[in-house]
């Protein structure tokens, strides 16, 4: 018995292979706010980017907005804060005494970005929101955090998990 191949047989990008958890994605991606400001784009580079769905390159709430998308779509969806780089807490602004800074840096301004350590050594990158002269006020929060953005995508290529490329006919 002989069989022959079919166009069946294989999956093409632009056809079959939709986006799930640990597929490759080839793309370009957009997020802006609400009133229009571009906060970072890919359209504009040459080339789209590579990610693997899952490997947090991309925070959950981006991601939810691939599943399920294949080759050749193209998706803006709007985010809430919760589901982009989350809601301001205040817990997460600090109060230090000016004398901390004097060493590091011995003129803070309001909106100077800085980076600090944590307990653990971590590095955490925190902005001056407040210099008095006793005080300097750093806010830890992203500084994205209560705001919803709008995420644009635009997907060229799926390879699904497991698999190096999609063999074409």
């Amino acid at each position: 018995m002989t069989t022959s191949s079919t166009s069946n047989d294989f999956v093409t990008p632009n056809q079959d292979t939709r986006i799930t958890h640990g597929s490759q994605v080839v793309l370009h991606f957009e997020v802006s706010l609400e009133n229009g400001t571009v906060i970072d784009s890919t359209f504009n580079r040459p080339e789209p980017v590579s990610l693997t769905i899952g490997d947090e390159s991309l925070l959950p709430g981006f991601e939810s907005v691939l599943n399920n998308l294949r080759a050749g779509d193209t998706r803006t969806a709007h985010l809430e804060p919760d589901q982009a780089f989350g809601e301001w807490n205040k817990d997460n602004v600090q109060t230090f005494s000016r004398t901390q800074f004097a060493l590091s840096e011995p003129n803070p301004e309001v909106g100077m970005m800085m980076e600090f350590e944590d307990k653990g050594k971590n590095t955490l990158p925190g902005v001056i929101s407040k210099v008095t002269d006793e005080e300097v006020e750093v806010d830890f929060n992203h500084p994205l955090a209560g705001q919803s953005v709008l995420f644009k995508v635009q997907v060229f290529k799926v390879t699904p998990p497991g698999q190096t490329g999609i063999q074409l006919m």
